[in-house]
């Protein structure tokens, strides 16, 4: 399949009642293209991180009663699994796209990430462009432009992932379901990349062990 970006169709998967029909629409509709999009830019990321990537898409299998409010795929240098990593997201709600570098709770190193952090979060942020974003909770809608945010904000922010067992630390860009960008494929995946781009340094530097 070839990617030919995203449309109504989609985001109207989240508001189809009961698991079992919205997943279906979601395997038949979204799915694909989260496959399609890692055809053509999983090999760019690979790239810019040095290590090999593994696209997993999200199957909800653990859901037994209520359907996804959202659905999305990640890139993840660990082929068995992305939560305990840091790793790359695109997925879905029913208004919006977003592209985020992700830092779940599961991960087990969350402090010794957050501490590396903070030591260079001047570095780390001072460059990044004010359109991105910044979210505590990849289970709600809930973000934040860093255009509204200081370098005080910011520094909360990762003390409160260093500190709190719960909280997560996403850092993207968030993308209107009415945005043109969405329909326009090759102008999707450009800005794709471009945004794992900006975010390569807070990637690698939480990658690292130092």
């Amino acid at each position: 399949m070839t990617f030919n970006g995203f449309t109504q169709e989609d985001f109207d998967c989240f508001l189809i009642d009961g698991l079992v029909p919205r997943m279906q629409a979601i395997r038949e509709r979204i799915q694909p293209k989260f496959q399609a999009i890692s055809d053509e830019i999983i090999h760019d990321i690979a790239v810019q991180t040095g290590n090999e990537m593994f696209l997993h898409i999200a199957r909800h299998a653990r859901r037994k009663v209520n359907p996804p409010a959202d659905t999305w795929m990640s890139f993840c240098h660990n082929k068995r699994g992305y939560k305990q990593h840091p790793h790359f997201q695109i997925g879905l709600y029913d208004d919006r796209v977003f592209i985020w570098f992700a830092l779940i709770y599961e991960a087990p190193n969350k402090s010794a990430i957050a501490s590396r952090l903070l030591k260079q979060q001047k570095k780390l942020f001072k460059d990044l462009p004010k359109s991105l974003s910044l979210s505590m909770d990849h289970m709600n809608k809930d973000y934040t432009p860093l255009a509204k945010l200081t370098a005080r904000d910011i520094t909360l922010a990762l003390e409160r992932f260093r500190d709190v067992k719960s909280a997560e630390l996403l850092i993207g860009r968030v993308i209107m379901a009415d945005d043109p960008i969405l329909n326009d494929a090759s102008g999707f995946l450009q800005l794709a990349r471009e945004t794992f781009e900006q975010l390569m340094l807070i990637y690698r530097v939480s990658m690292s062990s130092t």
